[in-house]
């Protein structure tokens, strides 16, 4: 893995005590994985998927599956921890998230044009955007005085009106996990990480577990237009969680998800460094409503993986005054919290990362290989 040497430097500090889900690659195929006592299990011949595991649980214990020996020897590759589940994702969930997304937007992805906006933007919206309730009378009169002053925003739009922005990340089995290659579009300029945190939410749309994740955007293409989101955010490779599903339980609950720092480390090739933070009690729509309004009218039968939203925004500058921060091929990107771990990924163009050949078909056609679809 890059930036890490043991599959222990990627683990949360209580791995022992905590109960984790994700998917190994063993030499028949990719396989379900329970992580209890330290131990991992093989929950293959349980639950094929990921997906039909969660909605097993917690009826299927550890115990049930074949035991893989100790997490921290484990001699097998991780995978992306989701398979069958939809990416979904939240955007402009925290107040200076909002605020970059409509620099970009004013910018037309001219990262040189985005500091003198920045600057504008935030002398007249100071703090009270940080303080709205999004759907709120108060949010409401805080648009109109926007309007008035030529600054509405659609990105504001969702920032602190009553409907939350949820997109499509990825495609099913697109996703990559710890230690995978992470890709850029080789025609982007201005990009960045997006560190989050991703529920896992069953079919029956209750959170199970959370994760760790990484929604790569490219800001000029986002920035250029909105329609383009397509483009910025779902690229080869451009998707990454892991390293396990730290399953909801006594010890670890959503309120661990509220109040978690979600820390970034991005080491570039160059001896480069950037260092941010996230905090989730910073959020402006809390994580359940954000799942609340991901199923409105819609239904998952394999769940889904929701990505929270970031509140990190790089400005600082890498190689010119004023155009702060874009991705080089070669950085080694970070994302952690002491209860769910560390996700390191190498950033490369999404031209040269590993191509994603292994869908549904691929799958479907190992899990029967194995005897594994009733």
């Amino acid at each position: 893995m890059p930036g890490v040497s043991t599959l222990l430097d990627c683990l949360p500090a209580d791995w022992r005590s905590g109960l984790f889900m994700g998917r190994v690659e063993t030499a028949e195929g990719p396989s379900p994985i329970l992580v209890e006592g330290g131990i991992a299990y093989d929950m293959s011949r349980v639950a094929p998927t990921v997906a039909q595991l969660v909605e097993m649980l917690p009826t299927a214990k550890a115990a049930d599956g074949a035991a893989l020996g100790a997490l921290d020897a484990l001699d097998l590759p991780l995978l992306s921890p989701v398979d069958l589940q939809c990416v979904k994702a939240c955007g402009v969930t925290f107040a200076l998230s909002a605020i970059e997304r409509v620099i970009e937007e004013r910018a037309r992805g001219d990262a040189g044009a985005a500091a003198d906006i920045r600057s504008r933007l935030e002398e007249r919206v100071g703090g009270s955007i940080r303080a709205v309730v999004p759907g709120s009378t108060e949010a409401a009169a805080l648009k109109q005085a926007l309007i008035e002053d030529g600054l509405w925003s659609q990105y504001l739009e969702v920032a602190i009106g009553p409907d939350a922005e949820v997109f499509t990340k990825a495609p099913v089995l697109s996703t990559v996990g710890a230690g995978a290659e992470i890709g850029i579009r080789s025609d982007s300029n201005w990009n960045n990480p997006e560190p989050e945190i991703v529920l896992i939410v069953g079919a029956d749309g209750q959170a199970i577990g959370a994760t760790l994740g990484n929604d790569v955007n490219l800001r000029d293409f986002e920035g250029r237009s909105a329609l383009l989101l397509g483009k910025a955010k779902d690229n080869n490779a451009s998707c990454s969680l892991g390293p396990l599903v730290r399953l909801f339980d006594s010890d670890f609950t959503i309120d661990d998800v509220r109040d978690a720092v979600v820390e970034l480390t991005i080491d570039g090739p160059e001896g480069y460094r950037l260092e941010g933070t996230s905090s989730m009690n910073q959020i402006s729509r809390d994580p359940l409503e954000l799942v609340r309004q991901t199923l409105s009218e819609h239904q998952y039968p394999d769940g889904f993986a929701l990505f929270l939203g970031t509140l990190f925004a790089p400005v600082q500058d890498r190689d010119e005054p004023g155009h702060g921060f874009t991705h080089k091929v070669g950085d080694s990107v970070a994302i952690s919290t002491p209860r769910l771990g560390r996700l390191v990924n190498r950033v490369v163009t999404s031209k040269d990362a590993e191509p994603w050949s292994f869908g549904l078909s691929a799958l479907m056609a190992n899990l029967a290989k194995r005897g594994l679809l009733a």
